[in-house]
């Protein structure tokens, strides 16, 4: 008989009834159903909505004796990994947070939910293809780097928690002090320096005046999510990761711009060469031009005349797309960078991440100075509410999602913005600094400084409670996309819609937004929905596809080969295809809401990649909303 996790929840809950969880949920209850004029989210037991959204994840998707997720791809799979931790920290945090109320039998049972999905961290390690990875472009090893310090950071968390609830006489296994999670931290620190190592690689001051590169194989592009990701993973590495003596399987690797101090095979826990990679990063891509007229990060730069062997070097010609992702990650970059540098100037780190956030919530189209949305969504001419430039109906969007044509890449996006996100405005995140200059002289200065830092950490806290209600609004969406099985779609916004409109009228109203979206600023390239267009823009001149002559119809015949269909034409490489299984979608019927047409079950339909999306939108409201409470 089949025992999901979903049971082992459920049955820690009702052992706990009377725990501090039960009452956090009644101070949600409370909160939601006393806000005049709004209505509370459908399910209001927040914590049991993120808890369900693991269990359904880790259930359906993740194969416990293959130990990874089969329809995932190398990226996508650190990414479920990261969510997975992420979701870990979340819950040890209320357990520690609460931990004078907790008895032995309930902190039992919720450690063993905790210990049960860990493993499925510890399974994945083994299971994830690093060696691939290894071959990959310089943004898809990044991913791995972040996934094993959040796991990382989860084991140091939760270590302490059960460290303390052991010297508090509530220990559930002896030895708490030394939880089993912790002897795989060196295995998950190896893997996250040698990543980085070889990402570093991707740094290059030839052209651009700095950047990252993004992938080795094609023209020199330099885009937004390589460059985020590398100041968050080199800030991580400084701020968390506790070193590494194992020099296999090679030697130092690292770009010698970065690591001009580096003479040795061993790397000690907060290297400040890690730091020093980070501030760099920051500073080109902070001066590098990258966001357009709505302040959103566009994707990227080539070089013009770079292919036919011009000598320019200067990033000038921008692809205006614009994803979620690349308005989220550099958020914890500059979290850490706040946390792991001195003075009051560090402040500007937070100022940029909240105008970021604040632009993206705009370009939802969210008002949060009267906490609503601009548009009601009732325009009876109007089946869908415009587009806002990242979204419609204050919920974040993807611009393929109206149209149902996301890829396996698009599907993750949004979630990876919600989890960077509820890193940056994480109740006490701005304590937990490393300060990499002395503490000023004298008990005035040292009090000036203090005062100093904690009316910053208001400003930070006030900024980021404005956020909650646009967060709350959007995980009602995301939980209105749920089916019978608990599974996320991928179009967050059709669960406030009322889809009484014909699905022609939707599509139709889709494509011109679509449109809207390419009167932009200048040209647009959709390559991760799309594929790598085969031009020499993009691509290598060897790599170039050379004409091939067409066979007469003499030739051919009637039975001949025909052209194949679906196909982008581009260099897609990650899974672009519409699977008929019902947990890849693409076959636009579901048994449960037979007759009814349900807009997230077109193109590749429910995946473990939008299930990890509504996994993350929880998460970040369960986190963000600590400020409320």
């Amino acid at each position: 008989m089949l025992i999901t996790w979903a049971v082992v929840v459920a049955t820690a809950t009702a052992v706990c009834a009377t725990s501090p969880w039960s009452s956090l949920l009644l101070k949600l209850k409370d909160r939601n159903g006393s806000n005049a004029g709004r209505h509370p989210l459908p399910d209001i037991d927040l914590f049991q909505d993120m808890f369900m959204a693991l269990s359904d994840m880790q259930d359906n998707y993740f194969q416990r004796w293959l130990g990874t997720w089969p329809h995932g791809i190398d990226w996508t799979r650190a990414v479920m990994s990261t969510h997975v931790a992420a979701t870990l920290r979340t819950i040890s945090d209320e357990l520690e947070l609460n931990r004078p109320n907790q008895g032995v039998e309930c902190t039992s049972r919720k450690e063993d939910v905790i210990a049960g999905y860990f493993a499925d961290v510890i399974a994945y390690y083994f299971a994830e293809d690093a060696f691939s990875l290894r071959n990959q472009a310089y943004d898809d090893m990044l991913w791995v780097v972040l996934g094993w310090l959040e796991s990382i950071q989860f084991i140091n968390e939760h270590s302490r928690f059960l460290s303390g609830t052991a010297s508090a006489g509530l220990g559930t296994t002896p030895g708490a002090e030394a939880w089993y999670g912790s002897r795989w931290i060196p295995a998950f620190a190896h893997r996250a320096r040698i990543f980085w190592e070889l990402a570093a690689r991707g740094w290059d001051t030839k052209l651009c005046g700095g950047g990252m590169l993004w992938n080795p194989r094609l023209m020199p592009y330099k885009n937004a999510i390589t460059n985020q990701l590398f100041i968050s993973a080199s800030i991580g590495m400084y701020l968390h990761f506790p070193g590494d003596p194992n020099a296999s399987p090679f030697g130092s690797g690292a770009n010698p711009t970065l690591t001009d101090n580096h003479r040795t095979t061993e790397w000690p826990p907060h290297d400040p060469i890690f730091g020093r990679a980070a501030q760099e990063a920051h500073r080109w891509l902070a001066s590098s031009n990258m966001t357009n007229h709505q302040g959103l990060y566009a994707d990227g730069f080539h070089i013009s005349g770079h292919h036919s062997g011009g000598n320019n070097t200067n990033c000038d010609e921008r692809d205006e797309m614009v994803y979620t992702y690349n308005q989220g990650v550099v958020l914890t970059g500059l979290l850490g960078l706040y946390q792991a540098t001195g003075g009051p100037a560090r402040e500007h780190y937070l100022r940029e991440g909240h105008t970021l956030i604040q632009n993206v919530i705009r370009a939802t189209g969210y008002d949060l100075a009267r906490n609503r949305p601009i548009d009601d969504g009732r325009d009876p001419t109007r089946p869908i509410p415009p587009w806002r430039g990242l979204g419609r109906l204050g919920v974040l969007e993807e611009a393929c999602d109206a149209l149902g044509s996301c890829s396996q890449d698009a599907q993750t996006f949004k979630g990876i913005w919600m989890h960077h996100f509820a890193a940056f405005c994480a109740p006490g995140a701005l304590l937990r600094s490393r300060a990499a200059v002395a503490t000023p002289a004298g008990a005035e200065a040292e009090a000036e400084a203090e005062a100093e830092a904690e009316a910053v950490r208001a400003r930070h806290e006030a900024d980021c409670r404005r956020y909650v209600p646009w967060l709350r609004h959007n995980a009602r969406a995301a939980l209105g996309t749920r089916d019978a099985r608990g599974l996320f779609g991928m179009w967050w916004t059709a669960g406030l819609l009322r889809l009484a409109a014909v699905e022609a009228e939707m599509v139709e109203a889709a494509a011109a937004a679509a449109e809207e979206e390419e009167e932009g600023d200048g040209q647009v390239v959709d390559y991760r929905n799309l594929g790598v267009p085969m031009d020499e823009v993009w691509m290598r001149e060897v790599d170039l596809p050379r004409p091939v002559p067409m066979p007469s119809l003499e030739e051919e015949g009637e039975g001949g080969q025909k052209p194949l269909t679906g196909g982008t034409g581009g260099l897609g490489g990650r899974d672009r295809d519409n699977k008929t299984d019902p947990m890849m979608g693409g076959s636009g019927v579901d048994s449960d809401k037979a007759g009814v047409w349900d807009p997230n079950l077109r193109g590749r339909g429910r995946t473990l990649e939008t299930q990890g999306g509504g996994l993350a939108v929880l998460r970040a409201l369960w986190v963000v909303s600590g400020h409320e409470l």
